[in-house]
């Protein structure tokens, strides 16, 4: 709306050239009624020939001024003195306002001769300091004016260029901010859904296997697959509410729905155990120093791991996590070793008894996702077949990195 006012008032505004040309119109007029008959020719033509080239002085300044220079100089030749001769001040003010410092220079220097020229030819009664002084001071105030007007110019500019600058690199900041937030958001729905559905489906296996030969099994396996699923719709509403324009922050909801962290790595495996996974968990150290975003990243790494090897080991594999948390003081807190560790790091080790395929990695977007995860607190994850049989993954997130907030 202000860029559609501002271009309105702009077009009403009378071009650059009209107001150019309205000094010679005013000159020529002054010497077409002031000047006798006989002087007229003469004096219109001089006139003429000082102010027309004004009109495209801010097309061309050294070339309008040279050219008032000359019709200045044929003047002084001529011995006809006229008002005219401001004409060669304006053009040196467009040249310090237009051009760089050695053509103001050249160009005052210039008009700084014509002056002592005129002084010389047309003082009176000898008195040639004085206005040699006030045409000086008027030639060295219209150098200084257009270059002020240079200046500031240039300064606008650069200030409008930087203003210009800061608002796309604060879109771009905004476009990378929500880039960001999506693959965040992509990555928790791909966990969710990936480790709840197949948990459920797991779990759907083992209640068609059951159905006859125990049916309470099967009644138990259905009922983990409803919770299950509560779960999953749980964790679906607490990623996706901050989406949400009108869900406040801290809502109650976001109260009975904390974050999943090391806690409930438990109520993980007891999942798993129940989907034919059984499963082992081990935290060493206190957790409790550890930041909830950081937490979510632990857990988020251990629950992809165990989806994987559920989806891609036979039945009778066994799973084991380990969790070692520092708490600061430079080695492995609980771990009756006193092995140096990183401080402020949390140590994911997830390792299962299954075959494995050594040199291949489940495809889909789990292990990328959770390379993410890791290098947003400066781990590097580690997937592979172990030496000894089965599949590991392996990281260390360090807490001081300070990347980790959008984890």
């Amino acid at each position: 709306m202000t860029e559609v006012v501002g271009h309105r008032y702009r077009s009403l505004w009378p071009p650059p050239v009209v107001g150019d040309a309205l000094l010679p119109a005013l000159l020529l007029l002054d010497v077409v009624t002031t000047r006798a008959p006989r002087e007229l020719p003469l004096a219109a033509a001089l006139t003429a020939a000082l102010v027309l080239p004004l009109v495209l002085r801010r097309r061309a300044p050294l070339t309008v001024f040279g050219a008032v220079a000359s019709a200045a100089f044929v003047q002084w030749l001529m011995d006809v003195p006229l008002p005219a001769d401001i004409a060669l001040l304006v053009a040196l003010y467009t040249v310090a306002a237009r051009t760089d410092r050695r053509g103001t220079l050249i160009a005052a220097a210039v008009a700084e001769g014509g002056a002592l020229l005129a002084c010389l030819s047309w003082a009176t009664d000898g008195a040639f300091l004085t206005p040699f002084v006030a045409v000086t001071a008027m030639v060295v105030a219209a150098a200084v004016l257009g270059v002020n007007v240079r200046t500031t110019r240039a300064y606008l500019a650069a200030v409008e260029e930087r203003a210009a600058r800061l608002e796309r690199e604060r879109d771009q900041r905004a476009r990378l901010a929500a880039a960001e937030e999506r693959a965040r958001i992509t990555r928790e729905m791909h966990d969710i859904v990936t480790h709840n559905l197949s948990v459920m489906v797991a779990l759907t296996d083992a209640a068609v296997y059951a159905q006859h030969r125990s049916p309470d099994r099967a009644t138990a396996a259905m009922h983990q697959v409803s919770e299950t699923g509560r779960q999953a719709l749980t964790d679906m509403r607490r990623s996706l509410g901050i989406l949400r324009a009108d869900e406040p922050d801290g809502e109650p909801g976001a109260e009975r729905h904390p974050l999943p962290g090391i806690g409930q790595l438990e109520a993980l495996a007891g999942q798993m155990c129940a989907a034919g996974l059984p499963t082992r968990v081990e935290v060493e150290g206190d957790h409790g120093h550890v930041p909830a975003t950081a937490q979510l990243t632990v857990y988020r790494l251990v629950q992809e791991a165990l989806t994987n090897s559920l989806k891609h080991t036979p039945s009778g594999t066994h799973a084991r996590v380990r969790i070692r948390c520092s708490t600061g003081d430079g080695t492995g807190a609980g771990t009756g070793t006193g092995t140096a560790v990183a401080a402020g790091t949390v140590t994911v080790d997830v390792t299962d008894s299954g075959p494995g395929l050594p040199g291949a990695a489940p495809a889909g977007h789990g292990i990328p996702g959770m390379r993410e995860r890791a290098a947003a607190y400066g781990g590097t994850l580690e997937v592979g077949p172990l030496s000894g049989g089965g599949w590991g993954v392996r990281t260390c997130l360090l807490l001081g990195s300070g990347a980790g907030a959008s984890a």
